[in-house]
């Protein structure tokens, strides 16, 4: 029981990074072409508008990441890949509004799989001036620009503090690309769990029409990831659906609210 809850308050330190969704989860341990919509058809693909968010939660990968995430090949790693339709009325600059807007993490929701109810996720969430440099005010969607480095800092609620940096690779009209990975480690217990950059993600959006936008996410973990969590899929589901509803503007606390 105590390794079960243990594992449990662990895997919050993933849900800055890891995209989201509650309707088709998939669970597997083999390799399943994921491919990111860097001008090919993404897989998995998305779903209709109005349908619940598709995950596949992949471990002990040895997936090949395409040149468009940036990232190296590494051994045994765990994968996150999610693909939704949401509708947004206020354009790409409503969506980057969104992504600068570090402080309204504070007191993000999940759903816990063990309590059976709503838990907050992070305590405090800031927007840093640089790595280790001090706070400063949300970043304004004119910020949030291709080729711009932001920096943040987060705490969980039993984890502290960690200093995370986002880097925009796409932000126009019509697609927003962003990828996020952590700058110092991640610790469980005082032990480290994740080294720096070992936890990365990268999210797409795409216009598909006026207030329609198409996403899709990726997320990798290091190999000590599969070891963690084996058995516990569904509460990385819940916790990436938390991340999910503050990108979409879905209230906190409603669905999709994905493993139960």
């Amino acid at each position: 029981m105590a390794h079960t809850e243990g594992v449990e308050r662990a895997l919050r330190i993933m849900t800055r990074f890891v995209f989201y969704s509650a309707g088709a989860i998939l669970f597997c341990n083999l390799l399943v072409a994921q491919q990111p919509p860097c001008g090919s058809v993404p897989s998995p693909g998305y779903p209709v508008l109005g349908a619940p968010p598709v995950v596949q939660v992949l471990s002990r990968s040895d997936w090949a990441p395409p040149a468009c995430t940036g990232w190296s090949a590494i051994d045994s790693a765990t994968l996150v890949a999610t693909a939704a339709r949401f509708r947004h009325a206020d354009g790409a600059e409503g969506l980057r509004r969104r992504i600068g807007a570090i402080s309204a993490l504070q007191g993000l929701l999940y759903w816990s799989t063990t309590e059976k109810r709503w838990q907050p996720l992070i305590l405090a969430a800031s927007a840093l001036v640089g790595p280790g440099a001090e706070v400063r005010p949300d970043f304004g969607p004119q910020e949030v620009v291709a080729n711009r480095t932001l920096w943040a800092e987060e705490e969980d609620n039993l984890l502290g503090k960690a200093t995370y940096r986002i880097q925009i690779m796409e932000a126009g009209d019509n697609r927003l690309v962003f990828a996020t990975e952590n700058h110092t480690p991640l610790r469980f217990l005082g032990l480290p769990i994740f080294s720096p950059g070992e936890f990365q993600s990268i999210c797409f959006l795409d216009r598909e029409s006026k207030d329609v936008w198409r996403y899709y996410s990726l997320a990798r973990m290091g190999k000590h990831a599969s070891l963690l969590l084996s058995g516990h899929e569904a509460s990385l589901v819940n916790r990436a659906l938390a991340s999910y509803r503050f990108l979409a503007g879905i209230p906190a606390d409603q669905e999709p609210q994905g493993a139960r």
